[in-house]
């Protein structure tokens, strides 16, 4: 059996190969299409979950770590930036994903999945430094999830 280091060229560091091997198992874990669609469905959902707090379906006070208080401008403007910014990730992943054509501009799909990676990290941290328990217990587990996902799709040539 051949060592797995001999699977890649000589011409790369140790670091590079290192780098090669955690690819190789995580493609191996799970497919970029699953990742994909585990994140536009999650992505949806969010989505949803932002329309419904807008609606006034879900209190505004498990969002936002509780900091909108009867300020309905606020929070009218902060689920708006949220929806777009949401809107915007589901254009990316779909794009990287095969399901929307972007021609010249995949380059900046792939950018922006390993923007969405960065975002869903530091989303994490803030739902775990969050006062409300859902926002901990509940979203930050999905969105460590999420950022694996998007991971596994950012290094997906």
């Amino acid at each position: 059996m051949k060592p797995i280091l001999s699977h890649f060229p000589p011409s790369k560091t140790g670091a590079e190969n290192a780098a090669c091997i955690g690819d190789h198992k995580m493609k191996k874990l799970i497919s970029a299409k699953l990742a994909g669609n585990i994140l536009l469905f999650s992505l949806g959902l969010l989505f949803l979950f932002h329309v419904l707090v807008l609606l006034k379906l879900i209190p505004a006070t498990i969002v936002w770590g509780g900091q909108i208080k009867g300020v309905p401008a606020n929070l009218v403007t902060l689920e708006t930036v949220a929806l777009l910014v949401t809107a915007v990730f589901i254009l990316i992943v779909a794009a990287k994903v095969g399901y929307v054509q972007v021609g010249k501009l995949s380059g900046a799909a792939n950018v922006g999945v390993w923007l969405i990676f960065a975002y869903l990290l530091l989303n994490t941290l803030g739902n775990l430094a969050s006062g409300i328990s859902l926002e901990k217990l509940l979203f930050a587990p999905i969105t460590i999830i999420l950022a694996f996902c998007a991971l596994r799709l950012a290094i997906e040539k």
